[in-house]
């Protein structure tokens, strides 16, 4: 599972797995507002209710910051509405909560197009001053399976919000476009295969494209695309790239036609990042870009370089089982 790893820090702070039930640890734990805490139901088998009810019983949630969710399920395909429901339910015990992460599992755990997850809005609306908020997964785009979802919500603090899908539903992209965000900074969308349910087009781009939906939005990420040619040129004459400090077109199909588009578009030269990584440009195009970003100054990530003969093979994303 390209691009996912384990994390060893959130929102700033080491993360911290709360510690099995057992013999008390040699050490003392961590300060509640130290870390961030990380719920994993994997390695003990245990009820995801279980853990979660330690954790409100062991730690000072008053003072929790940030907040991971790893494995939660006790058998296969077991939907995230019931960690959704726990989250909301006991929202009013996370007054200092920043961060959230959903799912933060690993392939080794589970697939990500196995991730059964649901209606994410809830969190929203139970935590009203979250600041980050990152979803892993989707489902499969298997109709009646549980998939997620997003309806558009009005949130005053969320600066930072992240979905990592090898299959994200267009209707989800649309629902963020119709949300209001106005302390949006950071957006970052892994769209996916077609196969695995990733059909998100570039007009559903349009209200983030515009630069109109989110007016402090300074990082774009449009990433982990089979239309990732197709996304490029529509960057290429996007009013949103003008206020932007980063740009990531990273772990898709990129070829030399989008390439092509970026160059010819408005200028990039105000970037200070610009990541490319996992793409199937032609020697000739990386040439091109790291000039125009050397005399820029711009940090340019051109790593991960397939080589694509387009009678042969097809190009793929980086992430999507």
């Amino acid at each position: 599972m390209t691009d996912i790893t384990d994390h060893e820090t959130f929102h700033g702070l080491p993360v911290h797995t709360l510690s099995p039930p057992g013999p008390a640890e040699s050490a003392a734990p961590p300060a509640a507002g130290s870390v961030a805490w990380r719920l994993d139901c994997y390695p003990y088998e245990l009820p995801f209710e279980e853990v979660w009810r330690r954790f409100l019983d062991e730690v000072d949630t008053t003072r929790v910051r940030a907040l991971l969710i790893g494995p939660w399920w006790e058998e296969d395909y077991i939907s995230l509405d019931p960690v959704v429901g726990a989250i909301v339910a006991d929202a009013h015990r996370f007054p200092a909560l920043r961060a959230l992460f959903l799912a933060d599992v690993e392939s080794e755990q589970c697939e990500l197009s196995w991730l059964e997850l649901c209606d994410i809005t809830p969190v929203l609306e139970a935590l009203p001053l979250l600041e980050e908020l990152s979803v892993r997964g989707c489902g499969d785009g298997v109709p009646g399976e549980e998939n997620l979802r997003l309806r558009p919500v009005r949130h005053q603090a969320l600066k930072t919000l992240r979905f990592e899908s090898g299959g994200l539903p267009g209707h989800v992209v649309r629902a963020v476009g119709a949300s209001e965000l106005p302390a949006l900074e950071h957006l970052e969308f892994w769209f996916g295969s077609q196969w695995y349910g990733g059909d998100t087009t570039v007009a559903d781009l349009a209200p983030v494209l515009s630069g109109a939906s989110f007016p402090r939005l300074r990082h774009l990420g449009l990433q982990n695309s089979e239309i990732q040619d197709e996304i490029a040129a529509a960057v290429a004459s996007a009013p949103v790239v003008a206020r932007l400090e980063s740009l990531s077109l990273a772990m898709g199909t990129l070829s030399d036609s989008g390439a092509q588009a970026l160059l010819d578009g408005q200028p990039l030269t105000h970037l200070s990042t610009l990541d490319l990584h996992h793409h199937f440009l032609s020697d000739p195009f990386v040439s091109r870009i790291e000039e125009l970003c050397g005399r820029a100054g711009i940090r340019v990530d051109l790593d991960e370089a397939d080589r694509w003969d387009p009678e042969d093979e097809a190009r793929y994303v980086a992430v999507s089982e």
